[in-house]
């Protein structure tokens, strides 16, 4: 195998329900719901596993929980009928689009938007790229396209040279985003390869996905600085999980240590209301008391907008604490992060 295809050696490299079962002493329950929502983890994601239960466990490793009925739904969003113009693309935002360009990922994260369809459908995004094309030509509107799915690094380099040649040709000053995982799943994916390839067409925008420090590891770093050194931007989506990193430690550790390795904290979501994740669904007021102490105890550069996806297609919108408390004639009254009133002249 090539040296730049190497990382292939990684994707396939999967550790079995019955490994888990076997180190771990892990209930049996394992088997009976990846029948339903398929689960996928690698070598090296499994090895930073500590214990039964940890926040990178509780992520990856399927749990009965999942089965149990549920108050979601399995596309809230409509992304699969009313925004789906074309097969494979994902229309919500005037000027934006989403393309489904693979059904796979490094690791199948328990808390999954797009649960419904992770390694479950067969790919088909390359049946249909032309019919896209067309789309976004025929759309002067769209000046955004994100490469999601799955994980869009899941597909090789000359695939990936493919999709963003065809998109540069017609979307010639267009921002292009690569929305994936790999970084914290699969390290070993960020090539020099890769990244001279995604250099080539630039602007080119990568938003990770890191939910917890325990990610972060000397293989991470190594990918990160690799893409910038590149000039390739890095930022991060994470998800607000129960029981991962649903604290203000958690978080503060996770988004001081991402700006160490250069990617710059840009949302935390709150998770979907997906059929099989109400485990891992906190409470909302939770979240808004920690971004406030957030605020003012971490590096601004660190903290990003706490984020809820609006069923319907409704759109992102930010969580925000209020801070304005009163009003006088002329002053406002403000909270700080401590909890202190200060008034504020107009």
């Amino acid at each position: 195998m090539h040296q730049k295809d190497q990382w292939k050696n990684y994707v396939s490299d999967l550790v079995t329900p019955e490994e888990i079962c076997d180190k771990f002493q892990a209930d049996k329950e394992i088997f009976k719901v990846h029948r339903v929502y398929p689960f996928r983890i690698n070598r090296y994601f499994f090895s930073l596993i500590k214990e039964k239960n940890d926040p990178l466990w509780l992520q990856a490793i399927p749990d009965e929980k999942e089965l149990c009925k549920s108050n979601g739904s399995e596309d809230p969003f409509l992304e699969d009928n009313i925004l789906s113009p074309v097969p494979n693309l994902i229309h919500r935002y005037k000027n934006r689009v989403i393309l489904l360009v693979s059904d796979k990922c490094a690791v199948y994260c328990r808390h999954c938007m797009r649960k419904r369809r992770v390694g479950l459908h067969e790919e088909t995004f390359f049946d249909n790229f032309s019919d896209i094309l067309n789309y976004l030509e025929s759309h002067d509107e769209i000046d955004d396209i994100i490469l999601s799915g799955g994980d869009p690094l899941l597909v090789s380099d000359e695939k990936i040279e493919f999709i963003l040649a065809g998109l540069r040709k017609i979307k010639k000053d267009s921002i292009l985003r690569i929305h994936t995982r790999t970084f914290s799943t699969l390290p070993q994916r960020i090539t020099e390869n890769l990244c001279k390839i995604i250099k080539k067409y630039e602007p080119v925008y990568i938003n990770t996905h890191f939910n917890h420090s325990m990610e972060i590891t000397g293989e991470t770093k190594k990918a990160s600085f690799k893409a910038c050194d590149y000039g390739i931007p890095l930022g991060c989506q994470s998800v607000f999980l129960k029981g991962v990193n649903d604290n203000f430690k958690a978080l503060s550790d996770l988004f001081t240590n991402l700006l160490k390795i250069k990617i710059k904290p840009y949302y935390l979501h709150h998770p979907d209301p997906i059929k099989g994740t109400d485990h891992l669904r906190p409470d909302i007021e939770k979240g808004i008391k920690i971004m406030k102490m957030l605020r003012g105890q971490i590096s601004g550069l660190a903290v990003p907008y706490y984020m809820i996806d609006l069923p319907d297609g409704g759109g992102k919108v930010p969580l925000l604490p209020e801070y304005i408390r009163g009003k006088g004639a002329d002053y406002i009254e403000v909270e700080n992060f401590k909890g202190k009133l200060y008034r504020y002249p107009l």
